[in-house]
C-alpha cells in the first residue's frame, strides 16, 4: 500500500487550530468508567511495552479529508490521556471486535475502490475497503463499547515488505496493543516487527505524534491473555 499523504506545516496549524477550538457535548461516562485508567498527560512511563513518541508530526491527507467529510468525528474536546484497564472482559471485547471488522470488510486497494491514489479514509460503507476502512471501523465500534477514544489511535507504519500500512493501537495499563487487518491475532506493537511512523496523540485525535522506532521482531502467535490482571 502507498504511502500516506502528509499535510504542509502551515495547512496543519490551521486543521488543528480550526478543530481544536471546536468541541462536542460528550458523555464522559467512559472515560471515567472503573473498566479504564485515567493517565497524567504529562507521563511517559507506561511500560516497556509502550511505543515511546516524539513530538507533534505532519497529519496524514486522509484523516483531514474523512474530517472535512464527517466532521462531527473531529470536532472533539482535548481530554486528558486514558488507558484502557486489561481486564479479561476488555480483551474479549478487544478480540470480538478485531475479528468482526477483519471478516466483515471485503479487503480492496485504495484505487481500486475509489478510483483515485490519494487516501481516501472511511468507514465500511459499501463493505470494502483497505487498512485505513479497518482501522477506522475498529475505532468506531470499540468507541460504540463504550472504550475510550483517547485510547484508541490511529497509527501510520511501514509493514513487513516496508510499505505504509495503517493499524489501530489500542493504548493499556499493560502496553500497546495493535489490531491489524492483516492478522487476526492481537498483539503487542513490539511483536509486529513493523516500523512505527506516527500516530494520534491520544489528548487530540486532530494531533499527530512522531514514533519512528521498530516495533520488535514479527511473532504471528504471542499470548496477550497472559498480560491480564
Amino acid at each position: 500500500m502507498r504511502h500516506v499523504p502528509v499535510l504542509t506545516s502551515s495547512i496543519l496549524l490551521g486543521f488543528v487550530s480550526l478543530i481544536g477550538a471546536t468541541s462536542l457535548q460528550v458523555s464522559p461516562a467512559a472515560a471515567q468508567s472503573t473498566l479504564f485508567k485515567r493517565i497524567s498527560a504529562q507521563s511517559s512511563g507506561d511500560g516497556p511495552l509502550s511505543a515511546a513518541v516524539g513530538g507533534a508530526t505532519s497529519v496524514p491527507y486522509g484523516w483531514v479529508d474523512f474530517c472535512h467529510r464527517r466532521p462531527k468525528e473531529c470536532k472533539v474536546p482535548a481530554l486528558p490521556a486514558t488507558n484502557v484497564k486489561l481486564t479479561a472482559q476488555n480483551l474479549r471485547i478487544l478480540k470480538r471486535i478485531n475479528l468482526k471488522a477483519n471478516n466483515s470488510i471485503k479487503p480492496v486497494s485504495n484505487f481500486e475502490h475509489w478510483g483515485t491514489m490519494e487516501d481516501h479514509w472511511d468507514y465500511p460503507v459499501d463493505g470494502k475497503g483497505d487498512c485505513k476502512i479497518y482501522a477506522l471501523y475498529k475505532r468506531k465500534l470499540l468507541q460504540e463499547a463504550g472504550f475510550p477514544r483517547q485510547a484508541l489511535l490511529m497509527t501510520v507504519v511501514h509493514d513487513l515488505d516496508n510499505e505504509g500500512h495503517t493499524i489501530l493501537t489500542v493504548k493499556t495499563d499493560k502496553g500497546d496493543l495493535v489490531l491489524d487487518n492483516l492478522v487476526d491475532e492481537i498483539r503487542p506493537w513490539n511483536a509486529t516487527g513493523y516500523y512505527f511512523v506516527k500516530r494520534q496523540s491520544q489528548q487530540n485525535p486532530n494531533i499527530w505524534v512522531s514514533i519512528n522506532r521498530r516495533g520488535g521482531t514479527p511473532k504471528t502467535l504471542t499470548n496477550v491473555a497472559k498480560l491480564v490482571d
